[in-house]
């Protein structure tokens, strides 16, 4: 079952990011440690996000990685 949600305007751009960047995590032996930085960029450019609103959604976009990393973190204590 898909779980539906709305996300404000101010923050489209930066869950808009965040979702592409789906396939750009660094992972360690204990899983995802963070979001490869260095595509964030050429990411957001193939989104048509400029570079100068990169810096202002950067924030946002760190909440969500931090909000993924504890769900996943959870997820694998949870396991079997």
């Amino acid at each position: 079952m898909e779980e539906e949600f709305d996300v404000w305007p101010c923050l489209w751009p930066a869950f808009l990011l965040f979702n592409r960047m789906s396939t750009q995590w660094r992972a360690g032996a204990g899983g995802a440690i963070g979001l490869d930085y260095g595509s964030i960029r050429d990411v957001a450019g193939f989104l048509g996000i400029k570079k100068k609103k990169i810096a202002e959604i950067f924030p946002d976009l760190q909440v969500l990685e931090g909000e993924a990393l504890r769900v996943m973190a959870e997820e694998r204590e949870n396991s079997p």
